[in-house]
């Protein structure tokens, strides 16, 4: 614990400790940190020589967002290129979508645009603001 979070409260000292560490990060095999969700015990306060922190021993949850392979989200096309579509879940907007990735069918209009070709040879323009 930095000595300049020691004035605060412990717990919320720990807790903003923990999600300066831990927020908007990916854990490997947990996946994104979305909060820290409690703090569950707190032990030691050990200041070890040479150092000007303390030491703590602490158990804690988090609240992680981890789609399974092959779950469907639902979200807002935020953006557009030529390399793909940037879309947008209410708590996360940094989800890229590459053009080889897209549905089969799916091209890149002379506009700009992105859009479906479906088997009668309409075009579905995927606009901002559209749920994909």
């Amino acid at each position: 614990m930095p000595p300049h979070l020691l004035n605060r409260p412990l717990v919320d000292a720990i807790k903003a400790e923990l999600e300066r560490l831990l927020l908007d990060k990916v854990v490997a095999n947990l996946g994104l940190c979305v909060s820290v969700y409690d703090i569950l015990s707190v032990e030691g306060g050990f200041i070890f020589p040479g150092e000007g922190c303390s030491t703590y021993k602490v158990s804690f949850r988090l609240l992680m967002f981890r789609p399974f392979i092959g779950e469907v989200l639902v979200g807002k096309i935020s953006g557009y290129d030529e390399k793909g579509l940037q879309v947008s879940l209410d708590f996360f907007s940094d989800i890229c979508i590459p053009g080889h990735l897209m549905q089969i069918g799916t091209v890149r209009g002379e506009d700009g645009r992105w859009a479906l070709k479906t088997e009668d040879g309409d075009e579905l323009h995927l606009d901002i603001d559209d749920e994909v």
